[in-house]
């Protein structure tokens, strides 16, 4: 009897969530698609300008802020936090109008030349479509929870090109350390289903052949270094994380306009790529296959100093006002900085490998996502890379610390057996401290080396002090020997 009703219960409970899971696929994948072409068609539109397209970037973050203020505040930013907020404090309630007002806004901001990504906004209509379907059925707030989730995987998935990872992304990036197992399949099924709905409509993706970099016997060179290179990755994560924050701060702390805050950004991005170059506008992806190009056997290409230059304008454009995502610029940041720590520390045909690493090590750094970041490296890369991915990506998680791009995760897990975590907490509030074993063996350590030092300053007075002694004394017959002769 138990076993006849556990099993017809999970058999119902499968077929449910495949159907609507399926279902929300389709549908997510193919307004995706739509955003994706019109993101395509406005880029290709940028031809017909009689001007650089990078000199509207001013009116276009302008343009973005308007519309955003105006019509879905929820719009605002780089999308993927405010899904993760909604699921976690409203059951995934997400306002139906997000959807038309984020495909907009990203596409103005990335057609000008806003430092965005793509899947912000793929994240977001697809947790937005998935919220208006589980309206629409009267589902329960945990149902619309589950198939909010669902939809934000579909969404990664159909952006990334890569359904697996997108799936794992979907469910992993809500909580620090913790996998939601109960919507792994509905993930699955729905990010497989956007996917392939996404091809069916033409969606070309950029896959990345670096497979002629195989090693089946252990060089533990190499790995040395991709483990330096999992400590180099997690620091720019951290990077990453730290100029949002600040910019975001220091852009709301100007006593301005919102307006002239954006039209001001747009400006001062302009005027520096007449120093910088313009190769840090808009989406970045040519930057990114020149990388990991296994032909590109010099680093002359690409400057040391592009990922700093794509943090900066990155921040900028989203701290203004621009709309769009963060990990399309995450993957630039990453593959450059990737690419640079390769010319200083790896040989020539050794470059791609390292951009490679930093590509999805930097994602799992900033996003705190390891295992769809090591999946994606298998997708993206292929095997023979994800054995040293899989190495880097995971110092980079534990090095980036407590923080993340999204401040809304929740966190579970500490980094560190050391530390004292509020657990279920917003990354952003959680207090992150030592545990009072580990203050006290530091406080006594402190205090053992405070209690040498005073010893040794007495040690070192008396020393003195009796040297200074000695001195007189000798002085003293001295002159004492003197008078005797005279």
């Amino acid at each position: 009897m138990k076993f006849a009703v556990e099993h017809s219960s999970i058999l119902l409970s499968v077929t449910k969530w495949t159907f609507f899971s399926s279902v929300v696929g389709i549908i997510i994948g193919s307004i995706v698609t739509l955003f994706l072409n019109i993101l395509a068609w406005g880029e290709a539109g940028r031809s017909f300008l009689p001007f650089s397209y990078y000199y509207l970037l001013p009116f276009g973050l302008m343009l973005s802020v308007w519309l955003t203020k105006r019509f879905a505040p929820e719009a605002k930013g780089h999308g993927t936090e405010k899904v993760i907020e909604a699921v976690h404090k409203r059951s995934g309630k997400i306002d139906v109008a997000v959807i038309p007002v984020k495909l907009l806004t990203t596409v103005i901001t990335l057609v000008t030349g806003g430092s965005a990504g793509k899947e912000g906004p793929g994240a977001q209509i697809g947790a937005g479509v998935a919220s208006g379907i589980a309206d629409l059925l009267r589902f329960s707030p945990k149902d619309r929870k589950k198939l909010v989730i669902c939809g934000i995987s579909a969404g990664f998935a159909t952006v990334f090109g890569t359904p697996i990872a997108g799936a794992i992304f979907g469910i992993e990036v809500l909580v620090v350390g913790a996998v939601m197992y109960e919507v792994l399949l509905p993930s699955f099924v729905a990010g497989f289903s956007a996917f392939f709905t996404a091809q069916y409509f033409g969606v070309k993706y950029t896959y990345y052949d670096i497979s002629y970099f195989q090693h089946y016997f252990i060089d533990l060179v190499l790995i040395a270094k991709v483990m330096l290179g999992g400590v180099f990755f997690g620091l720019v994560a951290y990077l990453i994380i730290a100029t949002l924050q600040q910019t975001e701060k220091a852009v709301e702390r100007i006593p301005m306009n919102p307006y002239l805050k954006a039209l001001g950004a747009g400006v001062l991005l302009i005027l520096l790529s007449f120093v910088l170059g313009t190769s840090y506008f808009g989406l970045g992806l040519d930057t990114i296959s020149q990388s990991m190009n296994i032909q590109n056997e010099v680093v002359g290409g690409t400057p040391w100093y592009a990922f700093l230059a794509k943090i900066f304008y990155t921040a900028v454009t989203l701290g203004s006002g621009g709309s769009g995502g963060i990990v399309t610029p995450i993957f630039y940041i990453g593959a450059t900085s990737g690419h640079w720590f390769g010319g200083l520390f790896g040989s020539e045909h050794q470059l791609a490998l390292f951009a490679a690493l930093g590509f999805v090590s930097v994602l799992a750094g900033a996003t705190n996502a390891p295992i769809a970041a090591t999946v994606m490296a298998m997708e993206l890369f292929g095997m023979d890379v994800a054995h040293y991915a899989a190495v880097s990506i995971v110092i980079s998680f534990l090095v980036s610390g407590h923080r993340s791009v999204f401040p809304s995760q929740k966190i579970v897990i500490s980094k560190s057996d050391l530390l004292q975590i509020d657990y279920g907490e917003d990354i952003e509030h959680a207090r992150v401290d030592l545990q009072e074993e580990p203050q006290k063996r530091i406080r006594n350590i402190y205090r053992g080396i405070q209690i040498k030092r005073e010893r040794y300053r007495q040690k070192t007075k008396r020393r003195i002090k009796e040297q200074r002694e000695a001195r007189e004394f000798r002085k003293t017959e001295k002159a004492i020997e003197d008078e005797l002769i005279e």
